[in-house]
């Protein structure tokens, strides 16, 4: 919820536009998955790379008290996250809103299983004062899909460790800066994040990401809910 970071003096002015569905023309519909056979997990079948990020808003269910920075839909939750200092948060996300959720899509990117993590996703926590245990955090449930109708959701553990991790949850693990034009592929150990497996649901293959806001803090102003920046890809095949 960017309006509590403001307690910290990091988050001064924010604003945004009133809730709405609405997301434009820009947003993408889900598919059916890609036929055509694919190559090995990071590397391109033919033809240049493409960037390992969310191309795409499939839909967008704002929940309650959403607002902030929907009049910058579609790009501010399209490409890679937009931080500036390690340790600070970006205001640069998309705020799902108390129970809100989005879908995205990848294009002709297909999210694979293949060595460690497979997909990173990008809230903006922080921790107050430089210590890890006490994160301020807005957790969010994450799904996949390869048909944009079936999904599989990561266990989502909102109870937490006691140390400021939430296992299976997104919005808890915060951004770092890279360079998004030279990581490729991502390493979730240089961009920060919260990164899935899609091992750990039996899952191998999938094109649409979907995450919703749990409702862990109650809402407040138009900046509630799971504050979304972005979603990258690890091992992608096109």
């Amino acid at each position: 919820m960017i309006a509590r970071a403001l307690l910290l003096s990091l988050l001064a002015g924010c604003s945004g536009a009133p809730a709405t569905a609405d997301v434009g023309g820009a947003a993408g519909a889900a598919g059916a998955p890609d036929s055509g056979a694919a190559g090995a997990a990071g590397q391109a079948s033919s033809g240049p790379q493409p960037a390992p990020y969310a191309e795409s808003i499939v839909s967008f269910e704002p929940g309650e008290s959403a607002g902030y920075n929907q009049m910058k839909l579609p790009d501010i939750v399209l490409g890679p996250p937009q931080v500036k200092n390690d340790g600070v948060p970006s205001l640069d996300v998309l705020s799902l809103g108390s129970g809100g959720e989005i879908v995205l899509g990848f294009g002709e990117q297909v999210i694979v299983d293949g060595p460690g993590p497979d997909l990173v996703v990008f809230e903006n926590p922080f921790w107050p004062g430089g210590d890890e245990s006490q994160v301020f955090a807005e957790l969010g449930e994450v799904s996949v899909s390869e048909d944009g109708e079936t999904w599989q959701t990561f266990a989502c553990d909102t109870v937490g460790d006691g140390a400021g991790h939430y296992p299976g949850c997104a919005g808890f693990t915060p951004a770092l800066k890279y360079d998004a034009a030279a990581l490729v592929p991502l390493d979730p150990a240089q961009t920060g994040g919260d990164a899935f497996d899609l091992a750990e649901l039996g899952v191998a293959r999938a094109r649409f990401v979907k995450i919703r806001d749990l409702m862990t803090l109650a809402p407040a102003g138009i900046s509630s809910g799971f504050d979304l920046d972005a979603v990258g890809l690890v091992n992608v095949e096109w």
